[in-house]
């Protein structure tokens, strides 16, 4: 083995050591227990590779992931942190869904933004906050591309669009006439339908718990982990 293998292979083990696993991704432990951290940013990649020099969520690395955090013994709790305008819906909703599943403790943040699909992805945590800077953009199902105007297509749209609020509503104390209203709402950008919420909007509509920021999170993961741990 040459001297360069060596050295990569002992940068590789330093990274490791040191907790960090892969882009956006780290665990962080101390004598009390262990948090995974993981970042949900830029856009949700689905069923087609987005070109190059656009960040990325790959939701074909974090289904499986999910699988093996949710396995570990070495894993305690989730963070989930968001900074995300969308993506696909149907990689959206299966990772919402993977996260809502799981019987680990976790905690969602919003950071930036939570746009679109972001939106069930910041609601599907047993806990959820939003920095008072943060955003969120809720819009009704949108697509690009050809679209065959056919009834059977805008069924779909509108099926599709239920199971996003139905889920939104399902794990959040938002309501759907609220999320309805905020999602056909006309003037708030321009030539489109939708609504940009603030933070502190957020909380009141009742789709993220509170507002806060990292120490907040992090405070409420512990609580819920302290109190698994002793059942």
């Amino acid at each position: 083995m040459s001297e360069r293998d060596n050295e990569e292979r002992e940068h590789s083990s330093d990274k490791e050591n040191d907790g960090e696993i892969g882009d956006g991704m780290a665990v962080a432990k101390n004598s009390r227990e262990s948090i995974y951290c993981l970042s949900i940013i830029g856009q949700i990649e689905g069923h087609y590779i987005l070109p190059e020099g656009q960040k990325a969520t790959k939701y074909e690395r974090i289904i499986p992931l999910l699988t093996e955090i949710e396995e570990s013994e070495d894993i305690d709790g989730l963070l989930v942190v968001l900074n995300t305008m969308g993506g696909d819906v149907e990689a959206g909703l299966a990772i919402a869904e993977m996260i809502a599943s799981m019987t680990k403790p976790t905690v969602s943040l919003v950071l930036g933004g939570g746009h679109s699909i972001g939106v069930p992805l910041a609601t599907c945590a047993c806990r959820s906050f939003i920095v008072p800077s943060a955003t969120m953009t809720i819009h009704p199902v949108r697509v690009n591309g050809l679209v065959v105007g056919v009834p059977q297509t805008f069924r779909y749209f509108e099926d599709m669009q239920k199971r996003i609020l139905r889920f939104i509503c399902d794990h959040s104390e938002a309501k759907e006439e609220s999320i309805m209203e905020l999602m056909m709402r006309p003037d708030e950008m321009a030539t489109d339908v939708g609504s940009i919420i603030s933070g502190e909007e957020a909380v009141r509509y009742g789709i993220i718990d509170r507002v806060g920021g990292l120490s907040d999170a992090l405070e409420e993961l512990r609580k819920m982990i302290k109190e698994k741990q002793s059942e």
